[in-house]
């Protein structure tokens, strides 16, 4: 599926949604009959089925999807689907991660440093092998080759220096002007070094629900205006913890002897996002909140649900590699 440039895969179902949303999807709109909702109302709202539909609606805001018609992105069928399994995401986030309003203390705590750090990260760079750094660049790849592209519904909903400020910022993720430094090549560059193939979407069937979901989670926010606040606590978490964990991954690829694509991805984040960081704490974040206020308990919610499902995937992850298995739904991801 996917449109003119979009994925050339033909994803797997891994439920009864995902399978009746995929087989309605290869008819045209008004022809295809779309899941029921007692089939969104009952899929695990955390798990492969309903986390591949939420991204196969999504998807078709992005790239679109090879053999499905581009009027599906506005059906009106199919928002009422996505809207239903939206709101048990958000339902679900909201259940899980209670937060306040104390913007500050959150971006402390996200620029805070543990000693005793846990993370994949952390493993990769002391004791991680080639082909779990593979499979750590399978997991990112569903976002790192659209970095930056939901981030950018915040363009036109913010103003002042918030809104320069995050233009400065996505200015130099889509390559400063230059095709050749877009950060989505320079992680197909990543990729090839590392003996993957780099097609965009080449490996959604591979990764397991856990990856989707933090996916999805910068579309959810990025598609309603409505939730601008939570996506941009989700920006500040991406540009805050990027430095020291980019810095840690560029130091496992030079032990693991990767090439200088897949070192130079990491390094050119460590330094880039150092400046990122000040420009949306005190830039972006800082004049939203002097403008709206009231969003400061939105912002709180798009970092807590942010750290949620990174946790999850951590864990995933983590639990996986530490058992001796792959953390990947197919092996090998080549």
């Amino acid at each position: 599926m996917g449109g003119q440039a979009g994925p050339a895969v033909q994803p797997l179902p891994r439920g009864e949604l995902s399978a009746a949303l995929l087989d309605a999807l290869a008819a045209d709109p008004g022809r295809g009959r779309l899941p029921g909702r007692a089939l969104a109302e009952e899929a695990d709202v955390y798990g492969d089925d309903l986390q591949l539909a939420l991204y196969l609606c999504y998807e078709l805001h992005y790239r679109g999807w090879q053999g499905v018609s581009d009027d599906w992105e506005w059906d009106p069928g199919l928002l009422g689907l996505r809207r239903l399994l939206e709101q048990r995401f958000t339902a679900a986030l909201r259940a899980d991660v209670p937060c306040g309003d104390d913007t500050r203390a959150a971006l402390e705590e996200l620029v805070t440093e543990r000693p005793d750090g846990r993370g994949v990260t952390h493993f990769l760079r002391d004791r991680g092998h080639w082909w779990q750094l593979q499979e750590y660049a399978v997991h990112r790849s569903l976002y790192q080759l659209k970095e930056a592209d939901p981030h950018a519904w915040m363009i036109p909903r913010l103003t002042g220096r918030a809104k320069a400020a995050l233009a400065t910022v996505e200015y130099e993720e889509f390559g400063a002007g230059r095709a050749e430094r877009v950060h989505a090549e320079l992680f197909a560059g990543l990729m090839r070094d590392l003996a993957l193939d780099d097609t965009y979407g080449h490996y959604l069937d591979a990764v397991p629900a856990a990856t989707l979901a933090t996916v999805n989670l910068m579309s959810l926010f990025g598609l309603h205006r409505a939730r601008r606040g939570a996506l941009v606590g989700h920006f500040a978490v991406l540009e805050c913890t990027s430095p020291p964990a980019s810095r840690r991954l560029m130091e496992a690829m030079q032990r693991l002897g990767a090439g200088p694509a897949a070192t130079g991805f990491y390094a050119e984040h460590v330094e880039a996002d150092a400046v990122h960081e000040q420009l949306v704490r005190h830039e972006v974040v800082g004049d939203l909140l002097e403008r709206e206020p009231r969003l400061a308990a939105d912002v709180c919610f798009g970092i807590a649900a942010t750290g949620l499902l990174e946790d999850r995937f951590a864990g995933h992850v983590l639990g996986a590699w530490e058992a001796g298995g792959s953390s990947l739904r197919t092996r090998p991801p080549v």
